[in-house]
């Protein structure tokens, strides 16, 4: 099967983009505009740099040592320098798909044109990704004022040091540039400090977890709507004139979907509902899921901001013939869109938690205690209220903000800083537990509507979700181990719900 071609030119590249090429192992093509911007920021670096004037990084030092001029004979060398000063990084090493996503990030960069980088250096990126050459980069070590540490041990590995993988295998990088046919990078003026001044992980893992969350809201809509079915709530509550009545972001799309969702049900039948008003995580699911569908569509402006633009220091602008130093590499803006993601995303796993307790309890859900088929002689699934506790109380605490006053660094002039990759990477995290909170309530809910001998009265979409549960999870008709059921409904959900 042939891969599909991304061509990155005019038009920026979507998050959706990034993934596809990241994940499913889309080719990317630069287009004549983007390969204009590229020479003509280029073009100025080589005349200004030939003109002797100091520009950050090119003929002078980096941070502290701004004050520093470069010999002229030192100016490549310096280059070379860069990658393994910012090499740095501590701790476990990123997967394949986040190097994939950092590598597009940086190139979508690059294209936008305020870099100045060597065409060289981006078409030997560009080549690297086709063929799946992906350097081993630590995952901690950046504070979100670019991702130094990160773009560092990408710059080092392409060099030819350092380690890579290659076709499933962790190598020297140098044997993986000699067998996917990749020369070094030939390093010249700008081009080490071109390659890591830019916040790539960030950007790029970005794009995967937007993916993620776009996935896990379809799958936690549809398990809201199973647990309707099997609770007999009130479809009051995403009742259109009344949602209308305080359009706050998001709730009137979302009690659309639940609406659709839930066409052909029997509880929209006068009386069909159980309780003229249901518990709070039932009632004001449109709030709540508004909310987080506001938090996502702001995280992914603003990632896909980054994606279109330079946010190099120095930034190049040809136009205007000048290079100048400035703040673009600040991400607090994108960092609080994702701190906000973070805490909406908790928000959901409180009402999922909440909503799946619920349905276990006999006084208000009206159901035997903790839907055993058994009765008191069997557990049911008591013991499962455990793992709901533990994750909701895991994403709690990942959902506390981590990006304020960080350490002053760079002999206290690099004094401000967002940690915005640490932020992606604790929101991402937050998304993997709640993908096993949302796999419990479709298994809870999907026991919940046989119990209640409502197989025959539910609404489109929760028959789908029923049916796509008891394809991977059989009724609970007596104990037995549990974990192997939650784990293959959480890869369910980890992945698109299909209609």
């Amino acid at each position: 099967m042939t891969a599909r071609v991304i061509v990155l030119d005019a038009k920026p590249l979507s998050a959706g983009d990034v993934a596809e090429i990241a994940r499913r192992n889309a080719r990317l093509v630069l287009g004549e505009q983007a390969m204009r911007r590229i020479r003509a920021s280029r073009a100025l670096i080589e005349h200004l740099t030939q003109l002797g004037k100091p520009l950050y990084g090119v003929t002078t030092g980096l941070g502290a040592c701004v004050d520093t001029p470069l010999a002229q004979a030192d100016l490549i060398a310096f280059q070379h320098s860069v990658p393994l000063s910012h090499s740095m990084g501590a701790g476990p090493s990123l997967s394949t798909e986040a190097v994939r996503a950092l590598l597009v990030a940086r190139i979508c960069g690059m294209a936008a044109g305020g870099t100045g980088t060597s065409e060289g250096v981006v078409m030997g990126l560009i080549a690297a990704l086709n063929a799946g050459v992906h350097p081993v980069i630590p995952s901690w070590g950046s504070v979100g004022a670019a991702d130094l540490a990160p773009l560092g041990h990408l710059a080092w590995a392409l060099r030819g040091d350092g380690e890579t993988e290659y076709q499933g295998r962790i190598m020297p990088s140098a044997e993986a540039l000699k067998l996917a046919g990749l020369e070094p990078l030939d390093l010249r003026e700008k081009d080490g400090h071109a390659i890591i001044v830019a916040n790539s992980l960030s950007t790029g893992t970005a794009c995967l977890a937007l993916e993620e969350v776009a996935c896990l809201i379809d799958w936690s809509l549809a398990a809201v709507a199973l647990n309707y079915e099997a609770f007999r709530s009130s479809l009051k509550a995403i009742d259109e004139d009344a949602l209308a009545a305080r359009p706050a972001f998001g709730q009137v799309e979302i009690g659309a979907r639940l609406r659709a969702e839930l066409s052909g049900s029997g509880l929209w039948q006068e009386n069909a509902a159980r309780r003229l008003q249901d518990p709070l995580s039932f009632r004001c699911v449109p709030q709540v899921w508004g909310g987080l569908l506001h938090a996502y569509e702001q995280a992914k402006l603003a990632t896909e901001i980054e994606l279109g633009h330079s946010g190099d220091n120095p930034v190049i602008l040809p136009e205007a013939e000048r290079v100048v130093s400035n703040g673009n590499f600040d991400l607090t803006a994108f960092t609080l869109t994702w701190e906000n993601l973070g805490q909406a995303l908790a928000h959901c796993a409180v009402g999922t938690a909440n909503r799946s307790m619920k349905l276990m309890s006999p006084t208000v859900a009206e159901l035997p205690r903790f839907l055993s088929a058994r009765g008191g002689s069997r557990q049911g699934y008591a013991e499962l209220q455990k793992p709901v506790a533990a994750l909701e109380a895991e994403i709690r605490h990942l959902a506390n903000p981590m990006s304020l006053s960080p350490l002053a660094i760079s002999d206290g002039v690099e004094d401000q800083s967002s940690m915005a990759p640490r932020v992606v990477a604790k929101t991402a995290g937050i998304v993997e537990r709640l993908r096993y909170l949302v796999a419990m309530e479709l298994i809870f809910a999907a026991t919940g509507v046989e119990l209640r001998g409502v197989l025959d009265n539910m609404g489109e979409g929760p028959r789908r979700s029923y049916e796509a549960v008891r394809a991977l999870v059989a009724p609970l008709d007596d104990d037995r181990e549990m974990s192997a059921d939650m784990a293959r409904v959480a890869r369910m959900v980890a992945g698109p719900r299909l209609l």
